[in-house]
């Protein structure tokens, strides 16, 4: 098949777009739907959208080509839960909820080949509003934002306010149905994408600790009621069986984070199947709580010096935070955790759940922006998935949990949104981390960042 400068021509005037014609050449193509990859193939782009894949391009004036020989094409990753504006160096606050540091971050993520992101609350209008409108509009550098303006949690309840220092501006904390149903509204009227509510005593499996407040049953159901008559749907966070089994029956459309306390069952599994419940391991979080810790060496590693800031490389360099990281009681809770989750990942996904793709990444220092994204596909390797199941979740899965039928996959009409990575990813996810480049909108916006290079 060869594709006319007509048809070029009428790509471009549809869209409207000012972006160069690139053909990309001998790609090996992972498109995103989860079937095989194609090898040898040719991939048109015109005007920011996807024109062609496979067959024979012809040569088109003002075309630049680009020779992909030896290397693997996969869409742009799309975080389902991250966040932005909490973190600046190592410390965590409402002063850092500022447009440049989000900015900043944004540009982070598209670095790693995450171009899309979802900051799945604790954001402030209408700062949160006007960049996500900007982002959509590609007025700024980095990736596109999407996600909740402030989210809903019980009064004293989580996130805790002594360890992350977030602003009454940033979350509602609701006594009564009613409040819930007006926070929601509230929401809703800034243009959210989703509503979130946080439904955790955030005990994090440490022997003794004591919990902090969960949002009551009866306010829980009023915001989920009030936001699906608002056609808003809800992601929650949960960490327990139990609790993720309640929010379920209450109408939940997404769980935020894996469940981690202990082995899913019959009775989950099947309300998540029957009601078609989305579900985001975020099995980096835990990780995250002490994986710097235990691997120093990995500040001579390129890949993970991109994302560190000079004051979390100094952290991550510090034998005293090292060791008191690695002694303290959440750390074993953490390993336990991840263990479960990712066991429970397995089981979800050979079940036939529903999996959408996520980190918390931003949430903390230690979940790096765009790092997190790729320990969680190695993460979800290792829980069992292949390297190709893993990376369906990070790209088409991932834009359908969205509902962003416009990326996620590479196919005609799709964004040129293009991740491009040395080797065979579908067969050693590691090397998802040798990147050489990235497309944004048709646009070459990143390149060379890889282990060692």
């Amino acid at each position: 098949m060869r594709v006319s400068f007509g048809l070029v021509c009428l790509a471009l005037c549809v869209s409207g777009a000012r972006a160069e014609t690139v053909v990309f050449d001998h790609a090996r193509v992972i498109d995103g739907t989860g079937g095989p990859v194609r090898e040898d193939v040719s991939v048109l782009v015109e005007g920011g959208q996807i024109v062609q894949v496979g067959g024979v391009v012809g040569p088109v004036p003002g075309m630049r080509r680009v020779d992909l020989t030896g290397k693997t094409m996969v869409p742009g990753l799309i975080s389902d839960h991250s966040h932005v504006g909490l973190v600046s160096g190592t410390q965590s606050g409402t002063a850092n909820y500022t447009r440049a540091n989000i900015l900043g971050a944004l540009v982070q993520y598209t670095r790693y080949g995450v171009l899309t992101v979802t900051a799945l609350g604790l954001n402030k209008s209408p700062l949160f509003d006007v960049l996500r409108r900007e982002q959509h509009e590609g007025r700024n550098p980095g990736a596109d934002l999407y996600g909740v303006d402030q989210g809903i949690s019980a009064p004293d309840g989580i996130p805790p306010v002594g360890v992350f220092h977030i602003g009454g501006d940033q979350i509602y904390r609701p006594a009564t149905p009613g409040e819930a149903r007006a926070d929601v509204d509230r929401m809703v009227g800034e243009g959210t994408d989703l509503v979130k509510l946080w439904v955790d005593d955030f005990r994090n499996d440490v022997v003794g600790a004591k919990g902090y407040p969960e949002l009551s049953p009866a306010v829980y159901r009023a915001a989920i009621e009030e936001a699906h008559r608002d056609r808003t749907r809800v992601a929650v966070h949960i960490h327990d069986l139990e609790v993720a089994k309640s929010v379920v029956a209450a109408g939940a459309d997404i769980l935020a984070h894996g469940v981690r306390d202990r082995a899913v069952d019959g009775v989950l599994i099947g309300a998540l199947k029957r009601r078609g419940v989305w579900y985001i391991a975020t099995l980096d979080l835990d990780e995250a709580n002490y994986l710097f810790a235990e691997h120093p060496e990995w500040l001579r590693d390129p890949f993970l010096l991109a994302g560190l800031n000079p004051a979390l490389k100094a952290q991550f360099a510090d034998p005293a935070w090292r060791a008191k990281t690695l002694a303290a009681k959440t750390t074993p809770a953490s390993r336990y955790a991840l263990s479960v989750n990712q066991r429970n990942l397995l089981t979800l996904y050979r079940a036939g759940v529903k999996i959408g793709f996520g980190t918390d990444s931003g949430a903390s220092a230690t979940r790096i922006p765009g790092f997190a994204e790729h320990r969680e596909l190695a993460l979800t390797v290792a829980a069992g998935l292949t390297p190709l199941q893993a990376i369906t979740l990070a790209t088409g899965n991932a834009a359908a949990l969205l509902g962003l039928p416009d990326r996620g996959v590479i196919a005609m009409g799709k964004r040129a949104d293009l991740l491009i990575v040395e080797g065979t990813p579908d067969r050693n996810i590691a090397d998802m981390d040798r990147i050489d480049q990235v497309w944004q909108r048709g646009e070459k916006v990143s390149g060379g960042l890889s282990h060692g290079g």
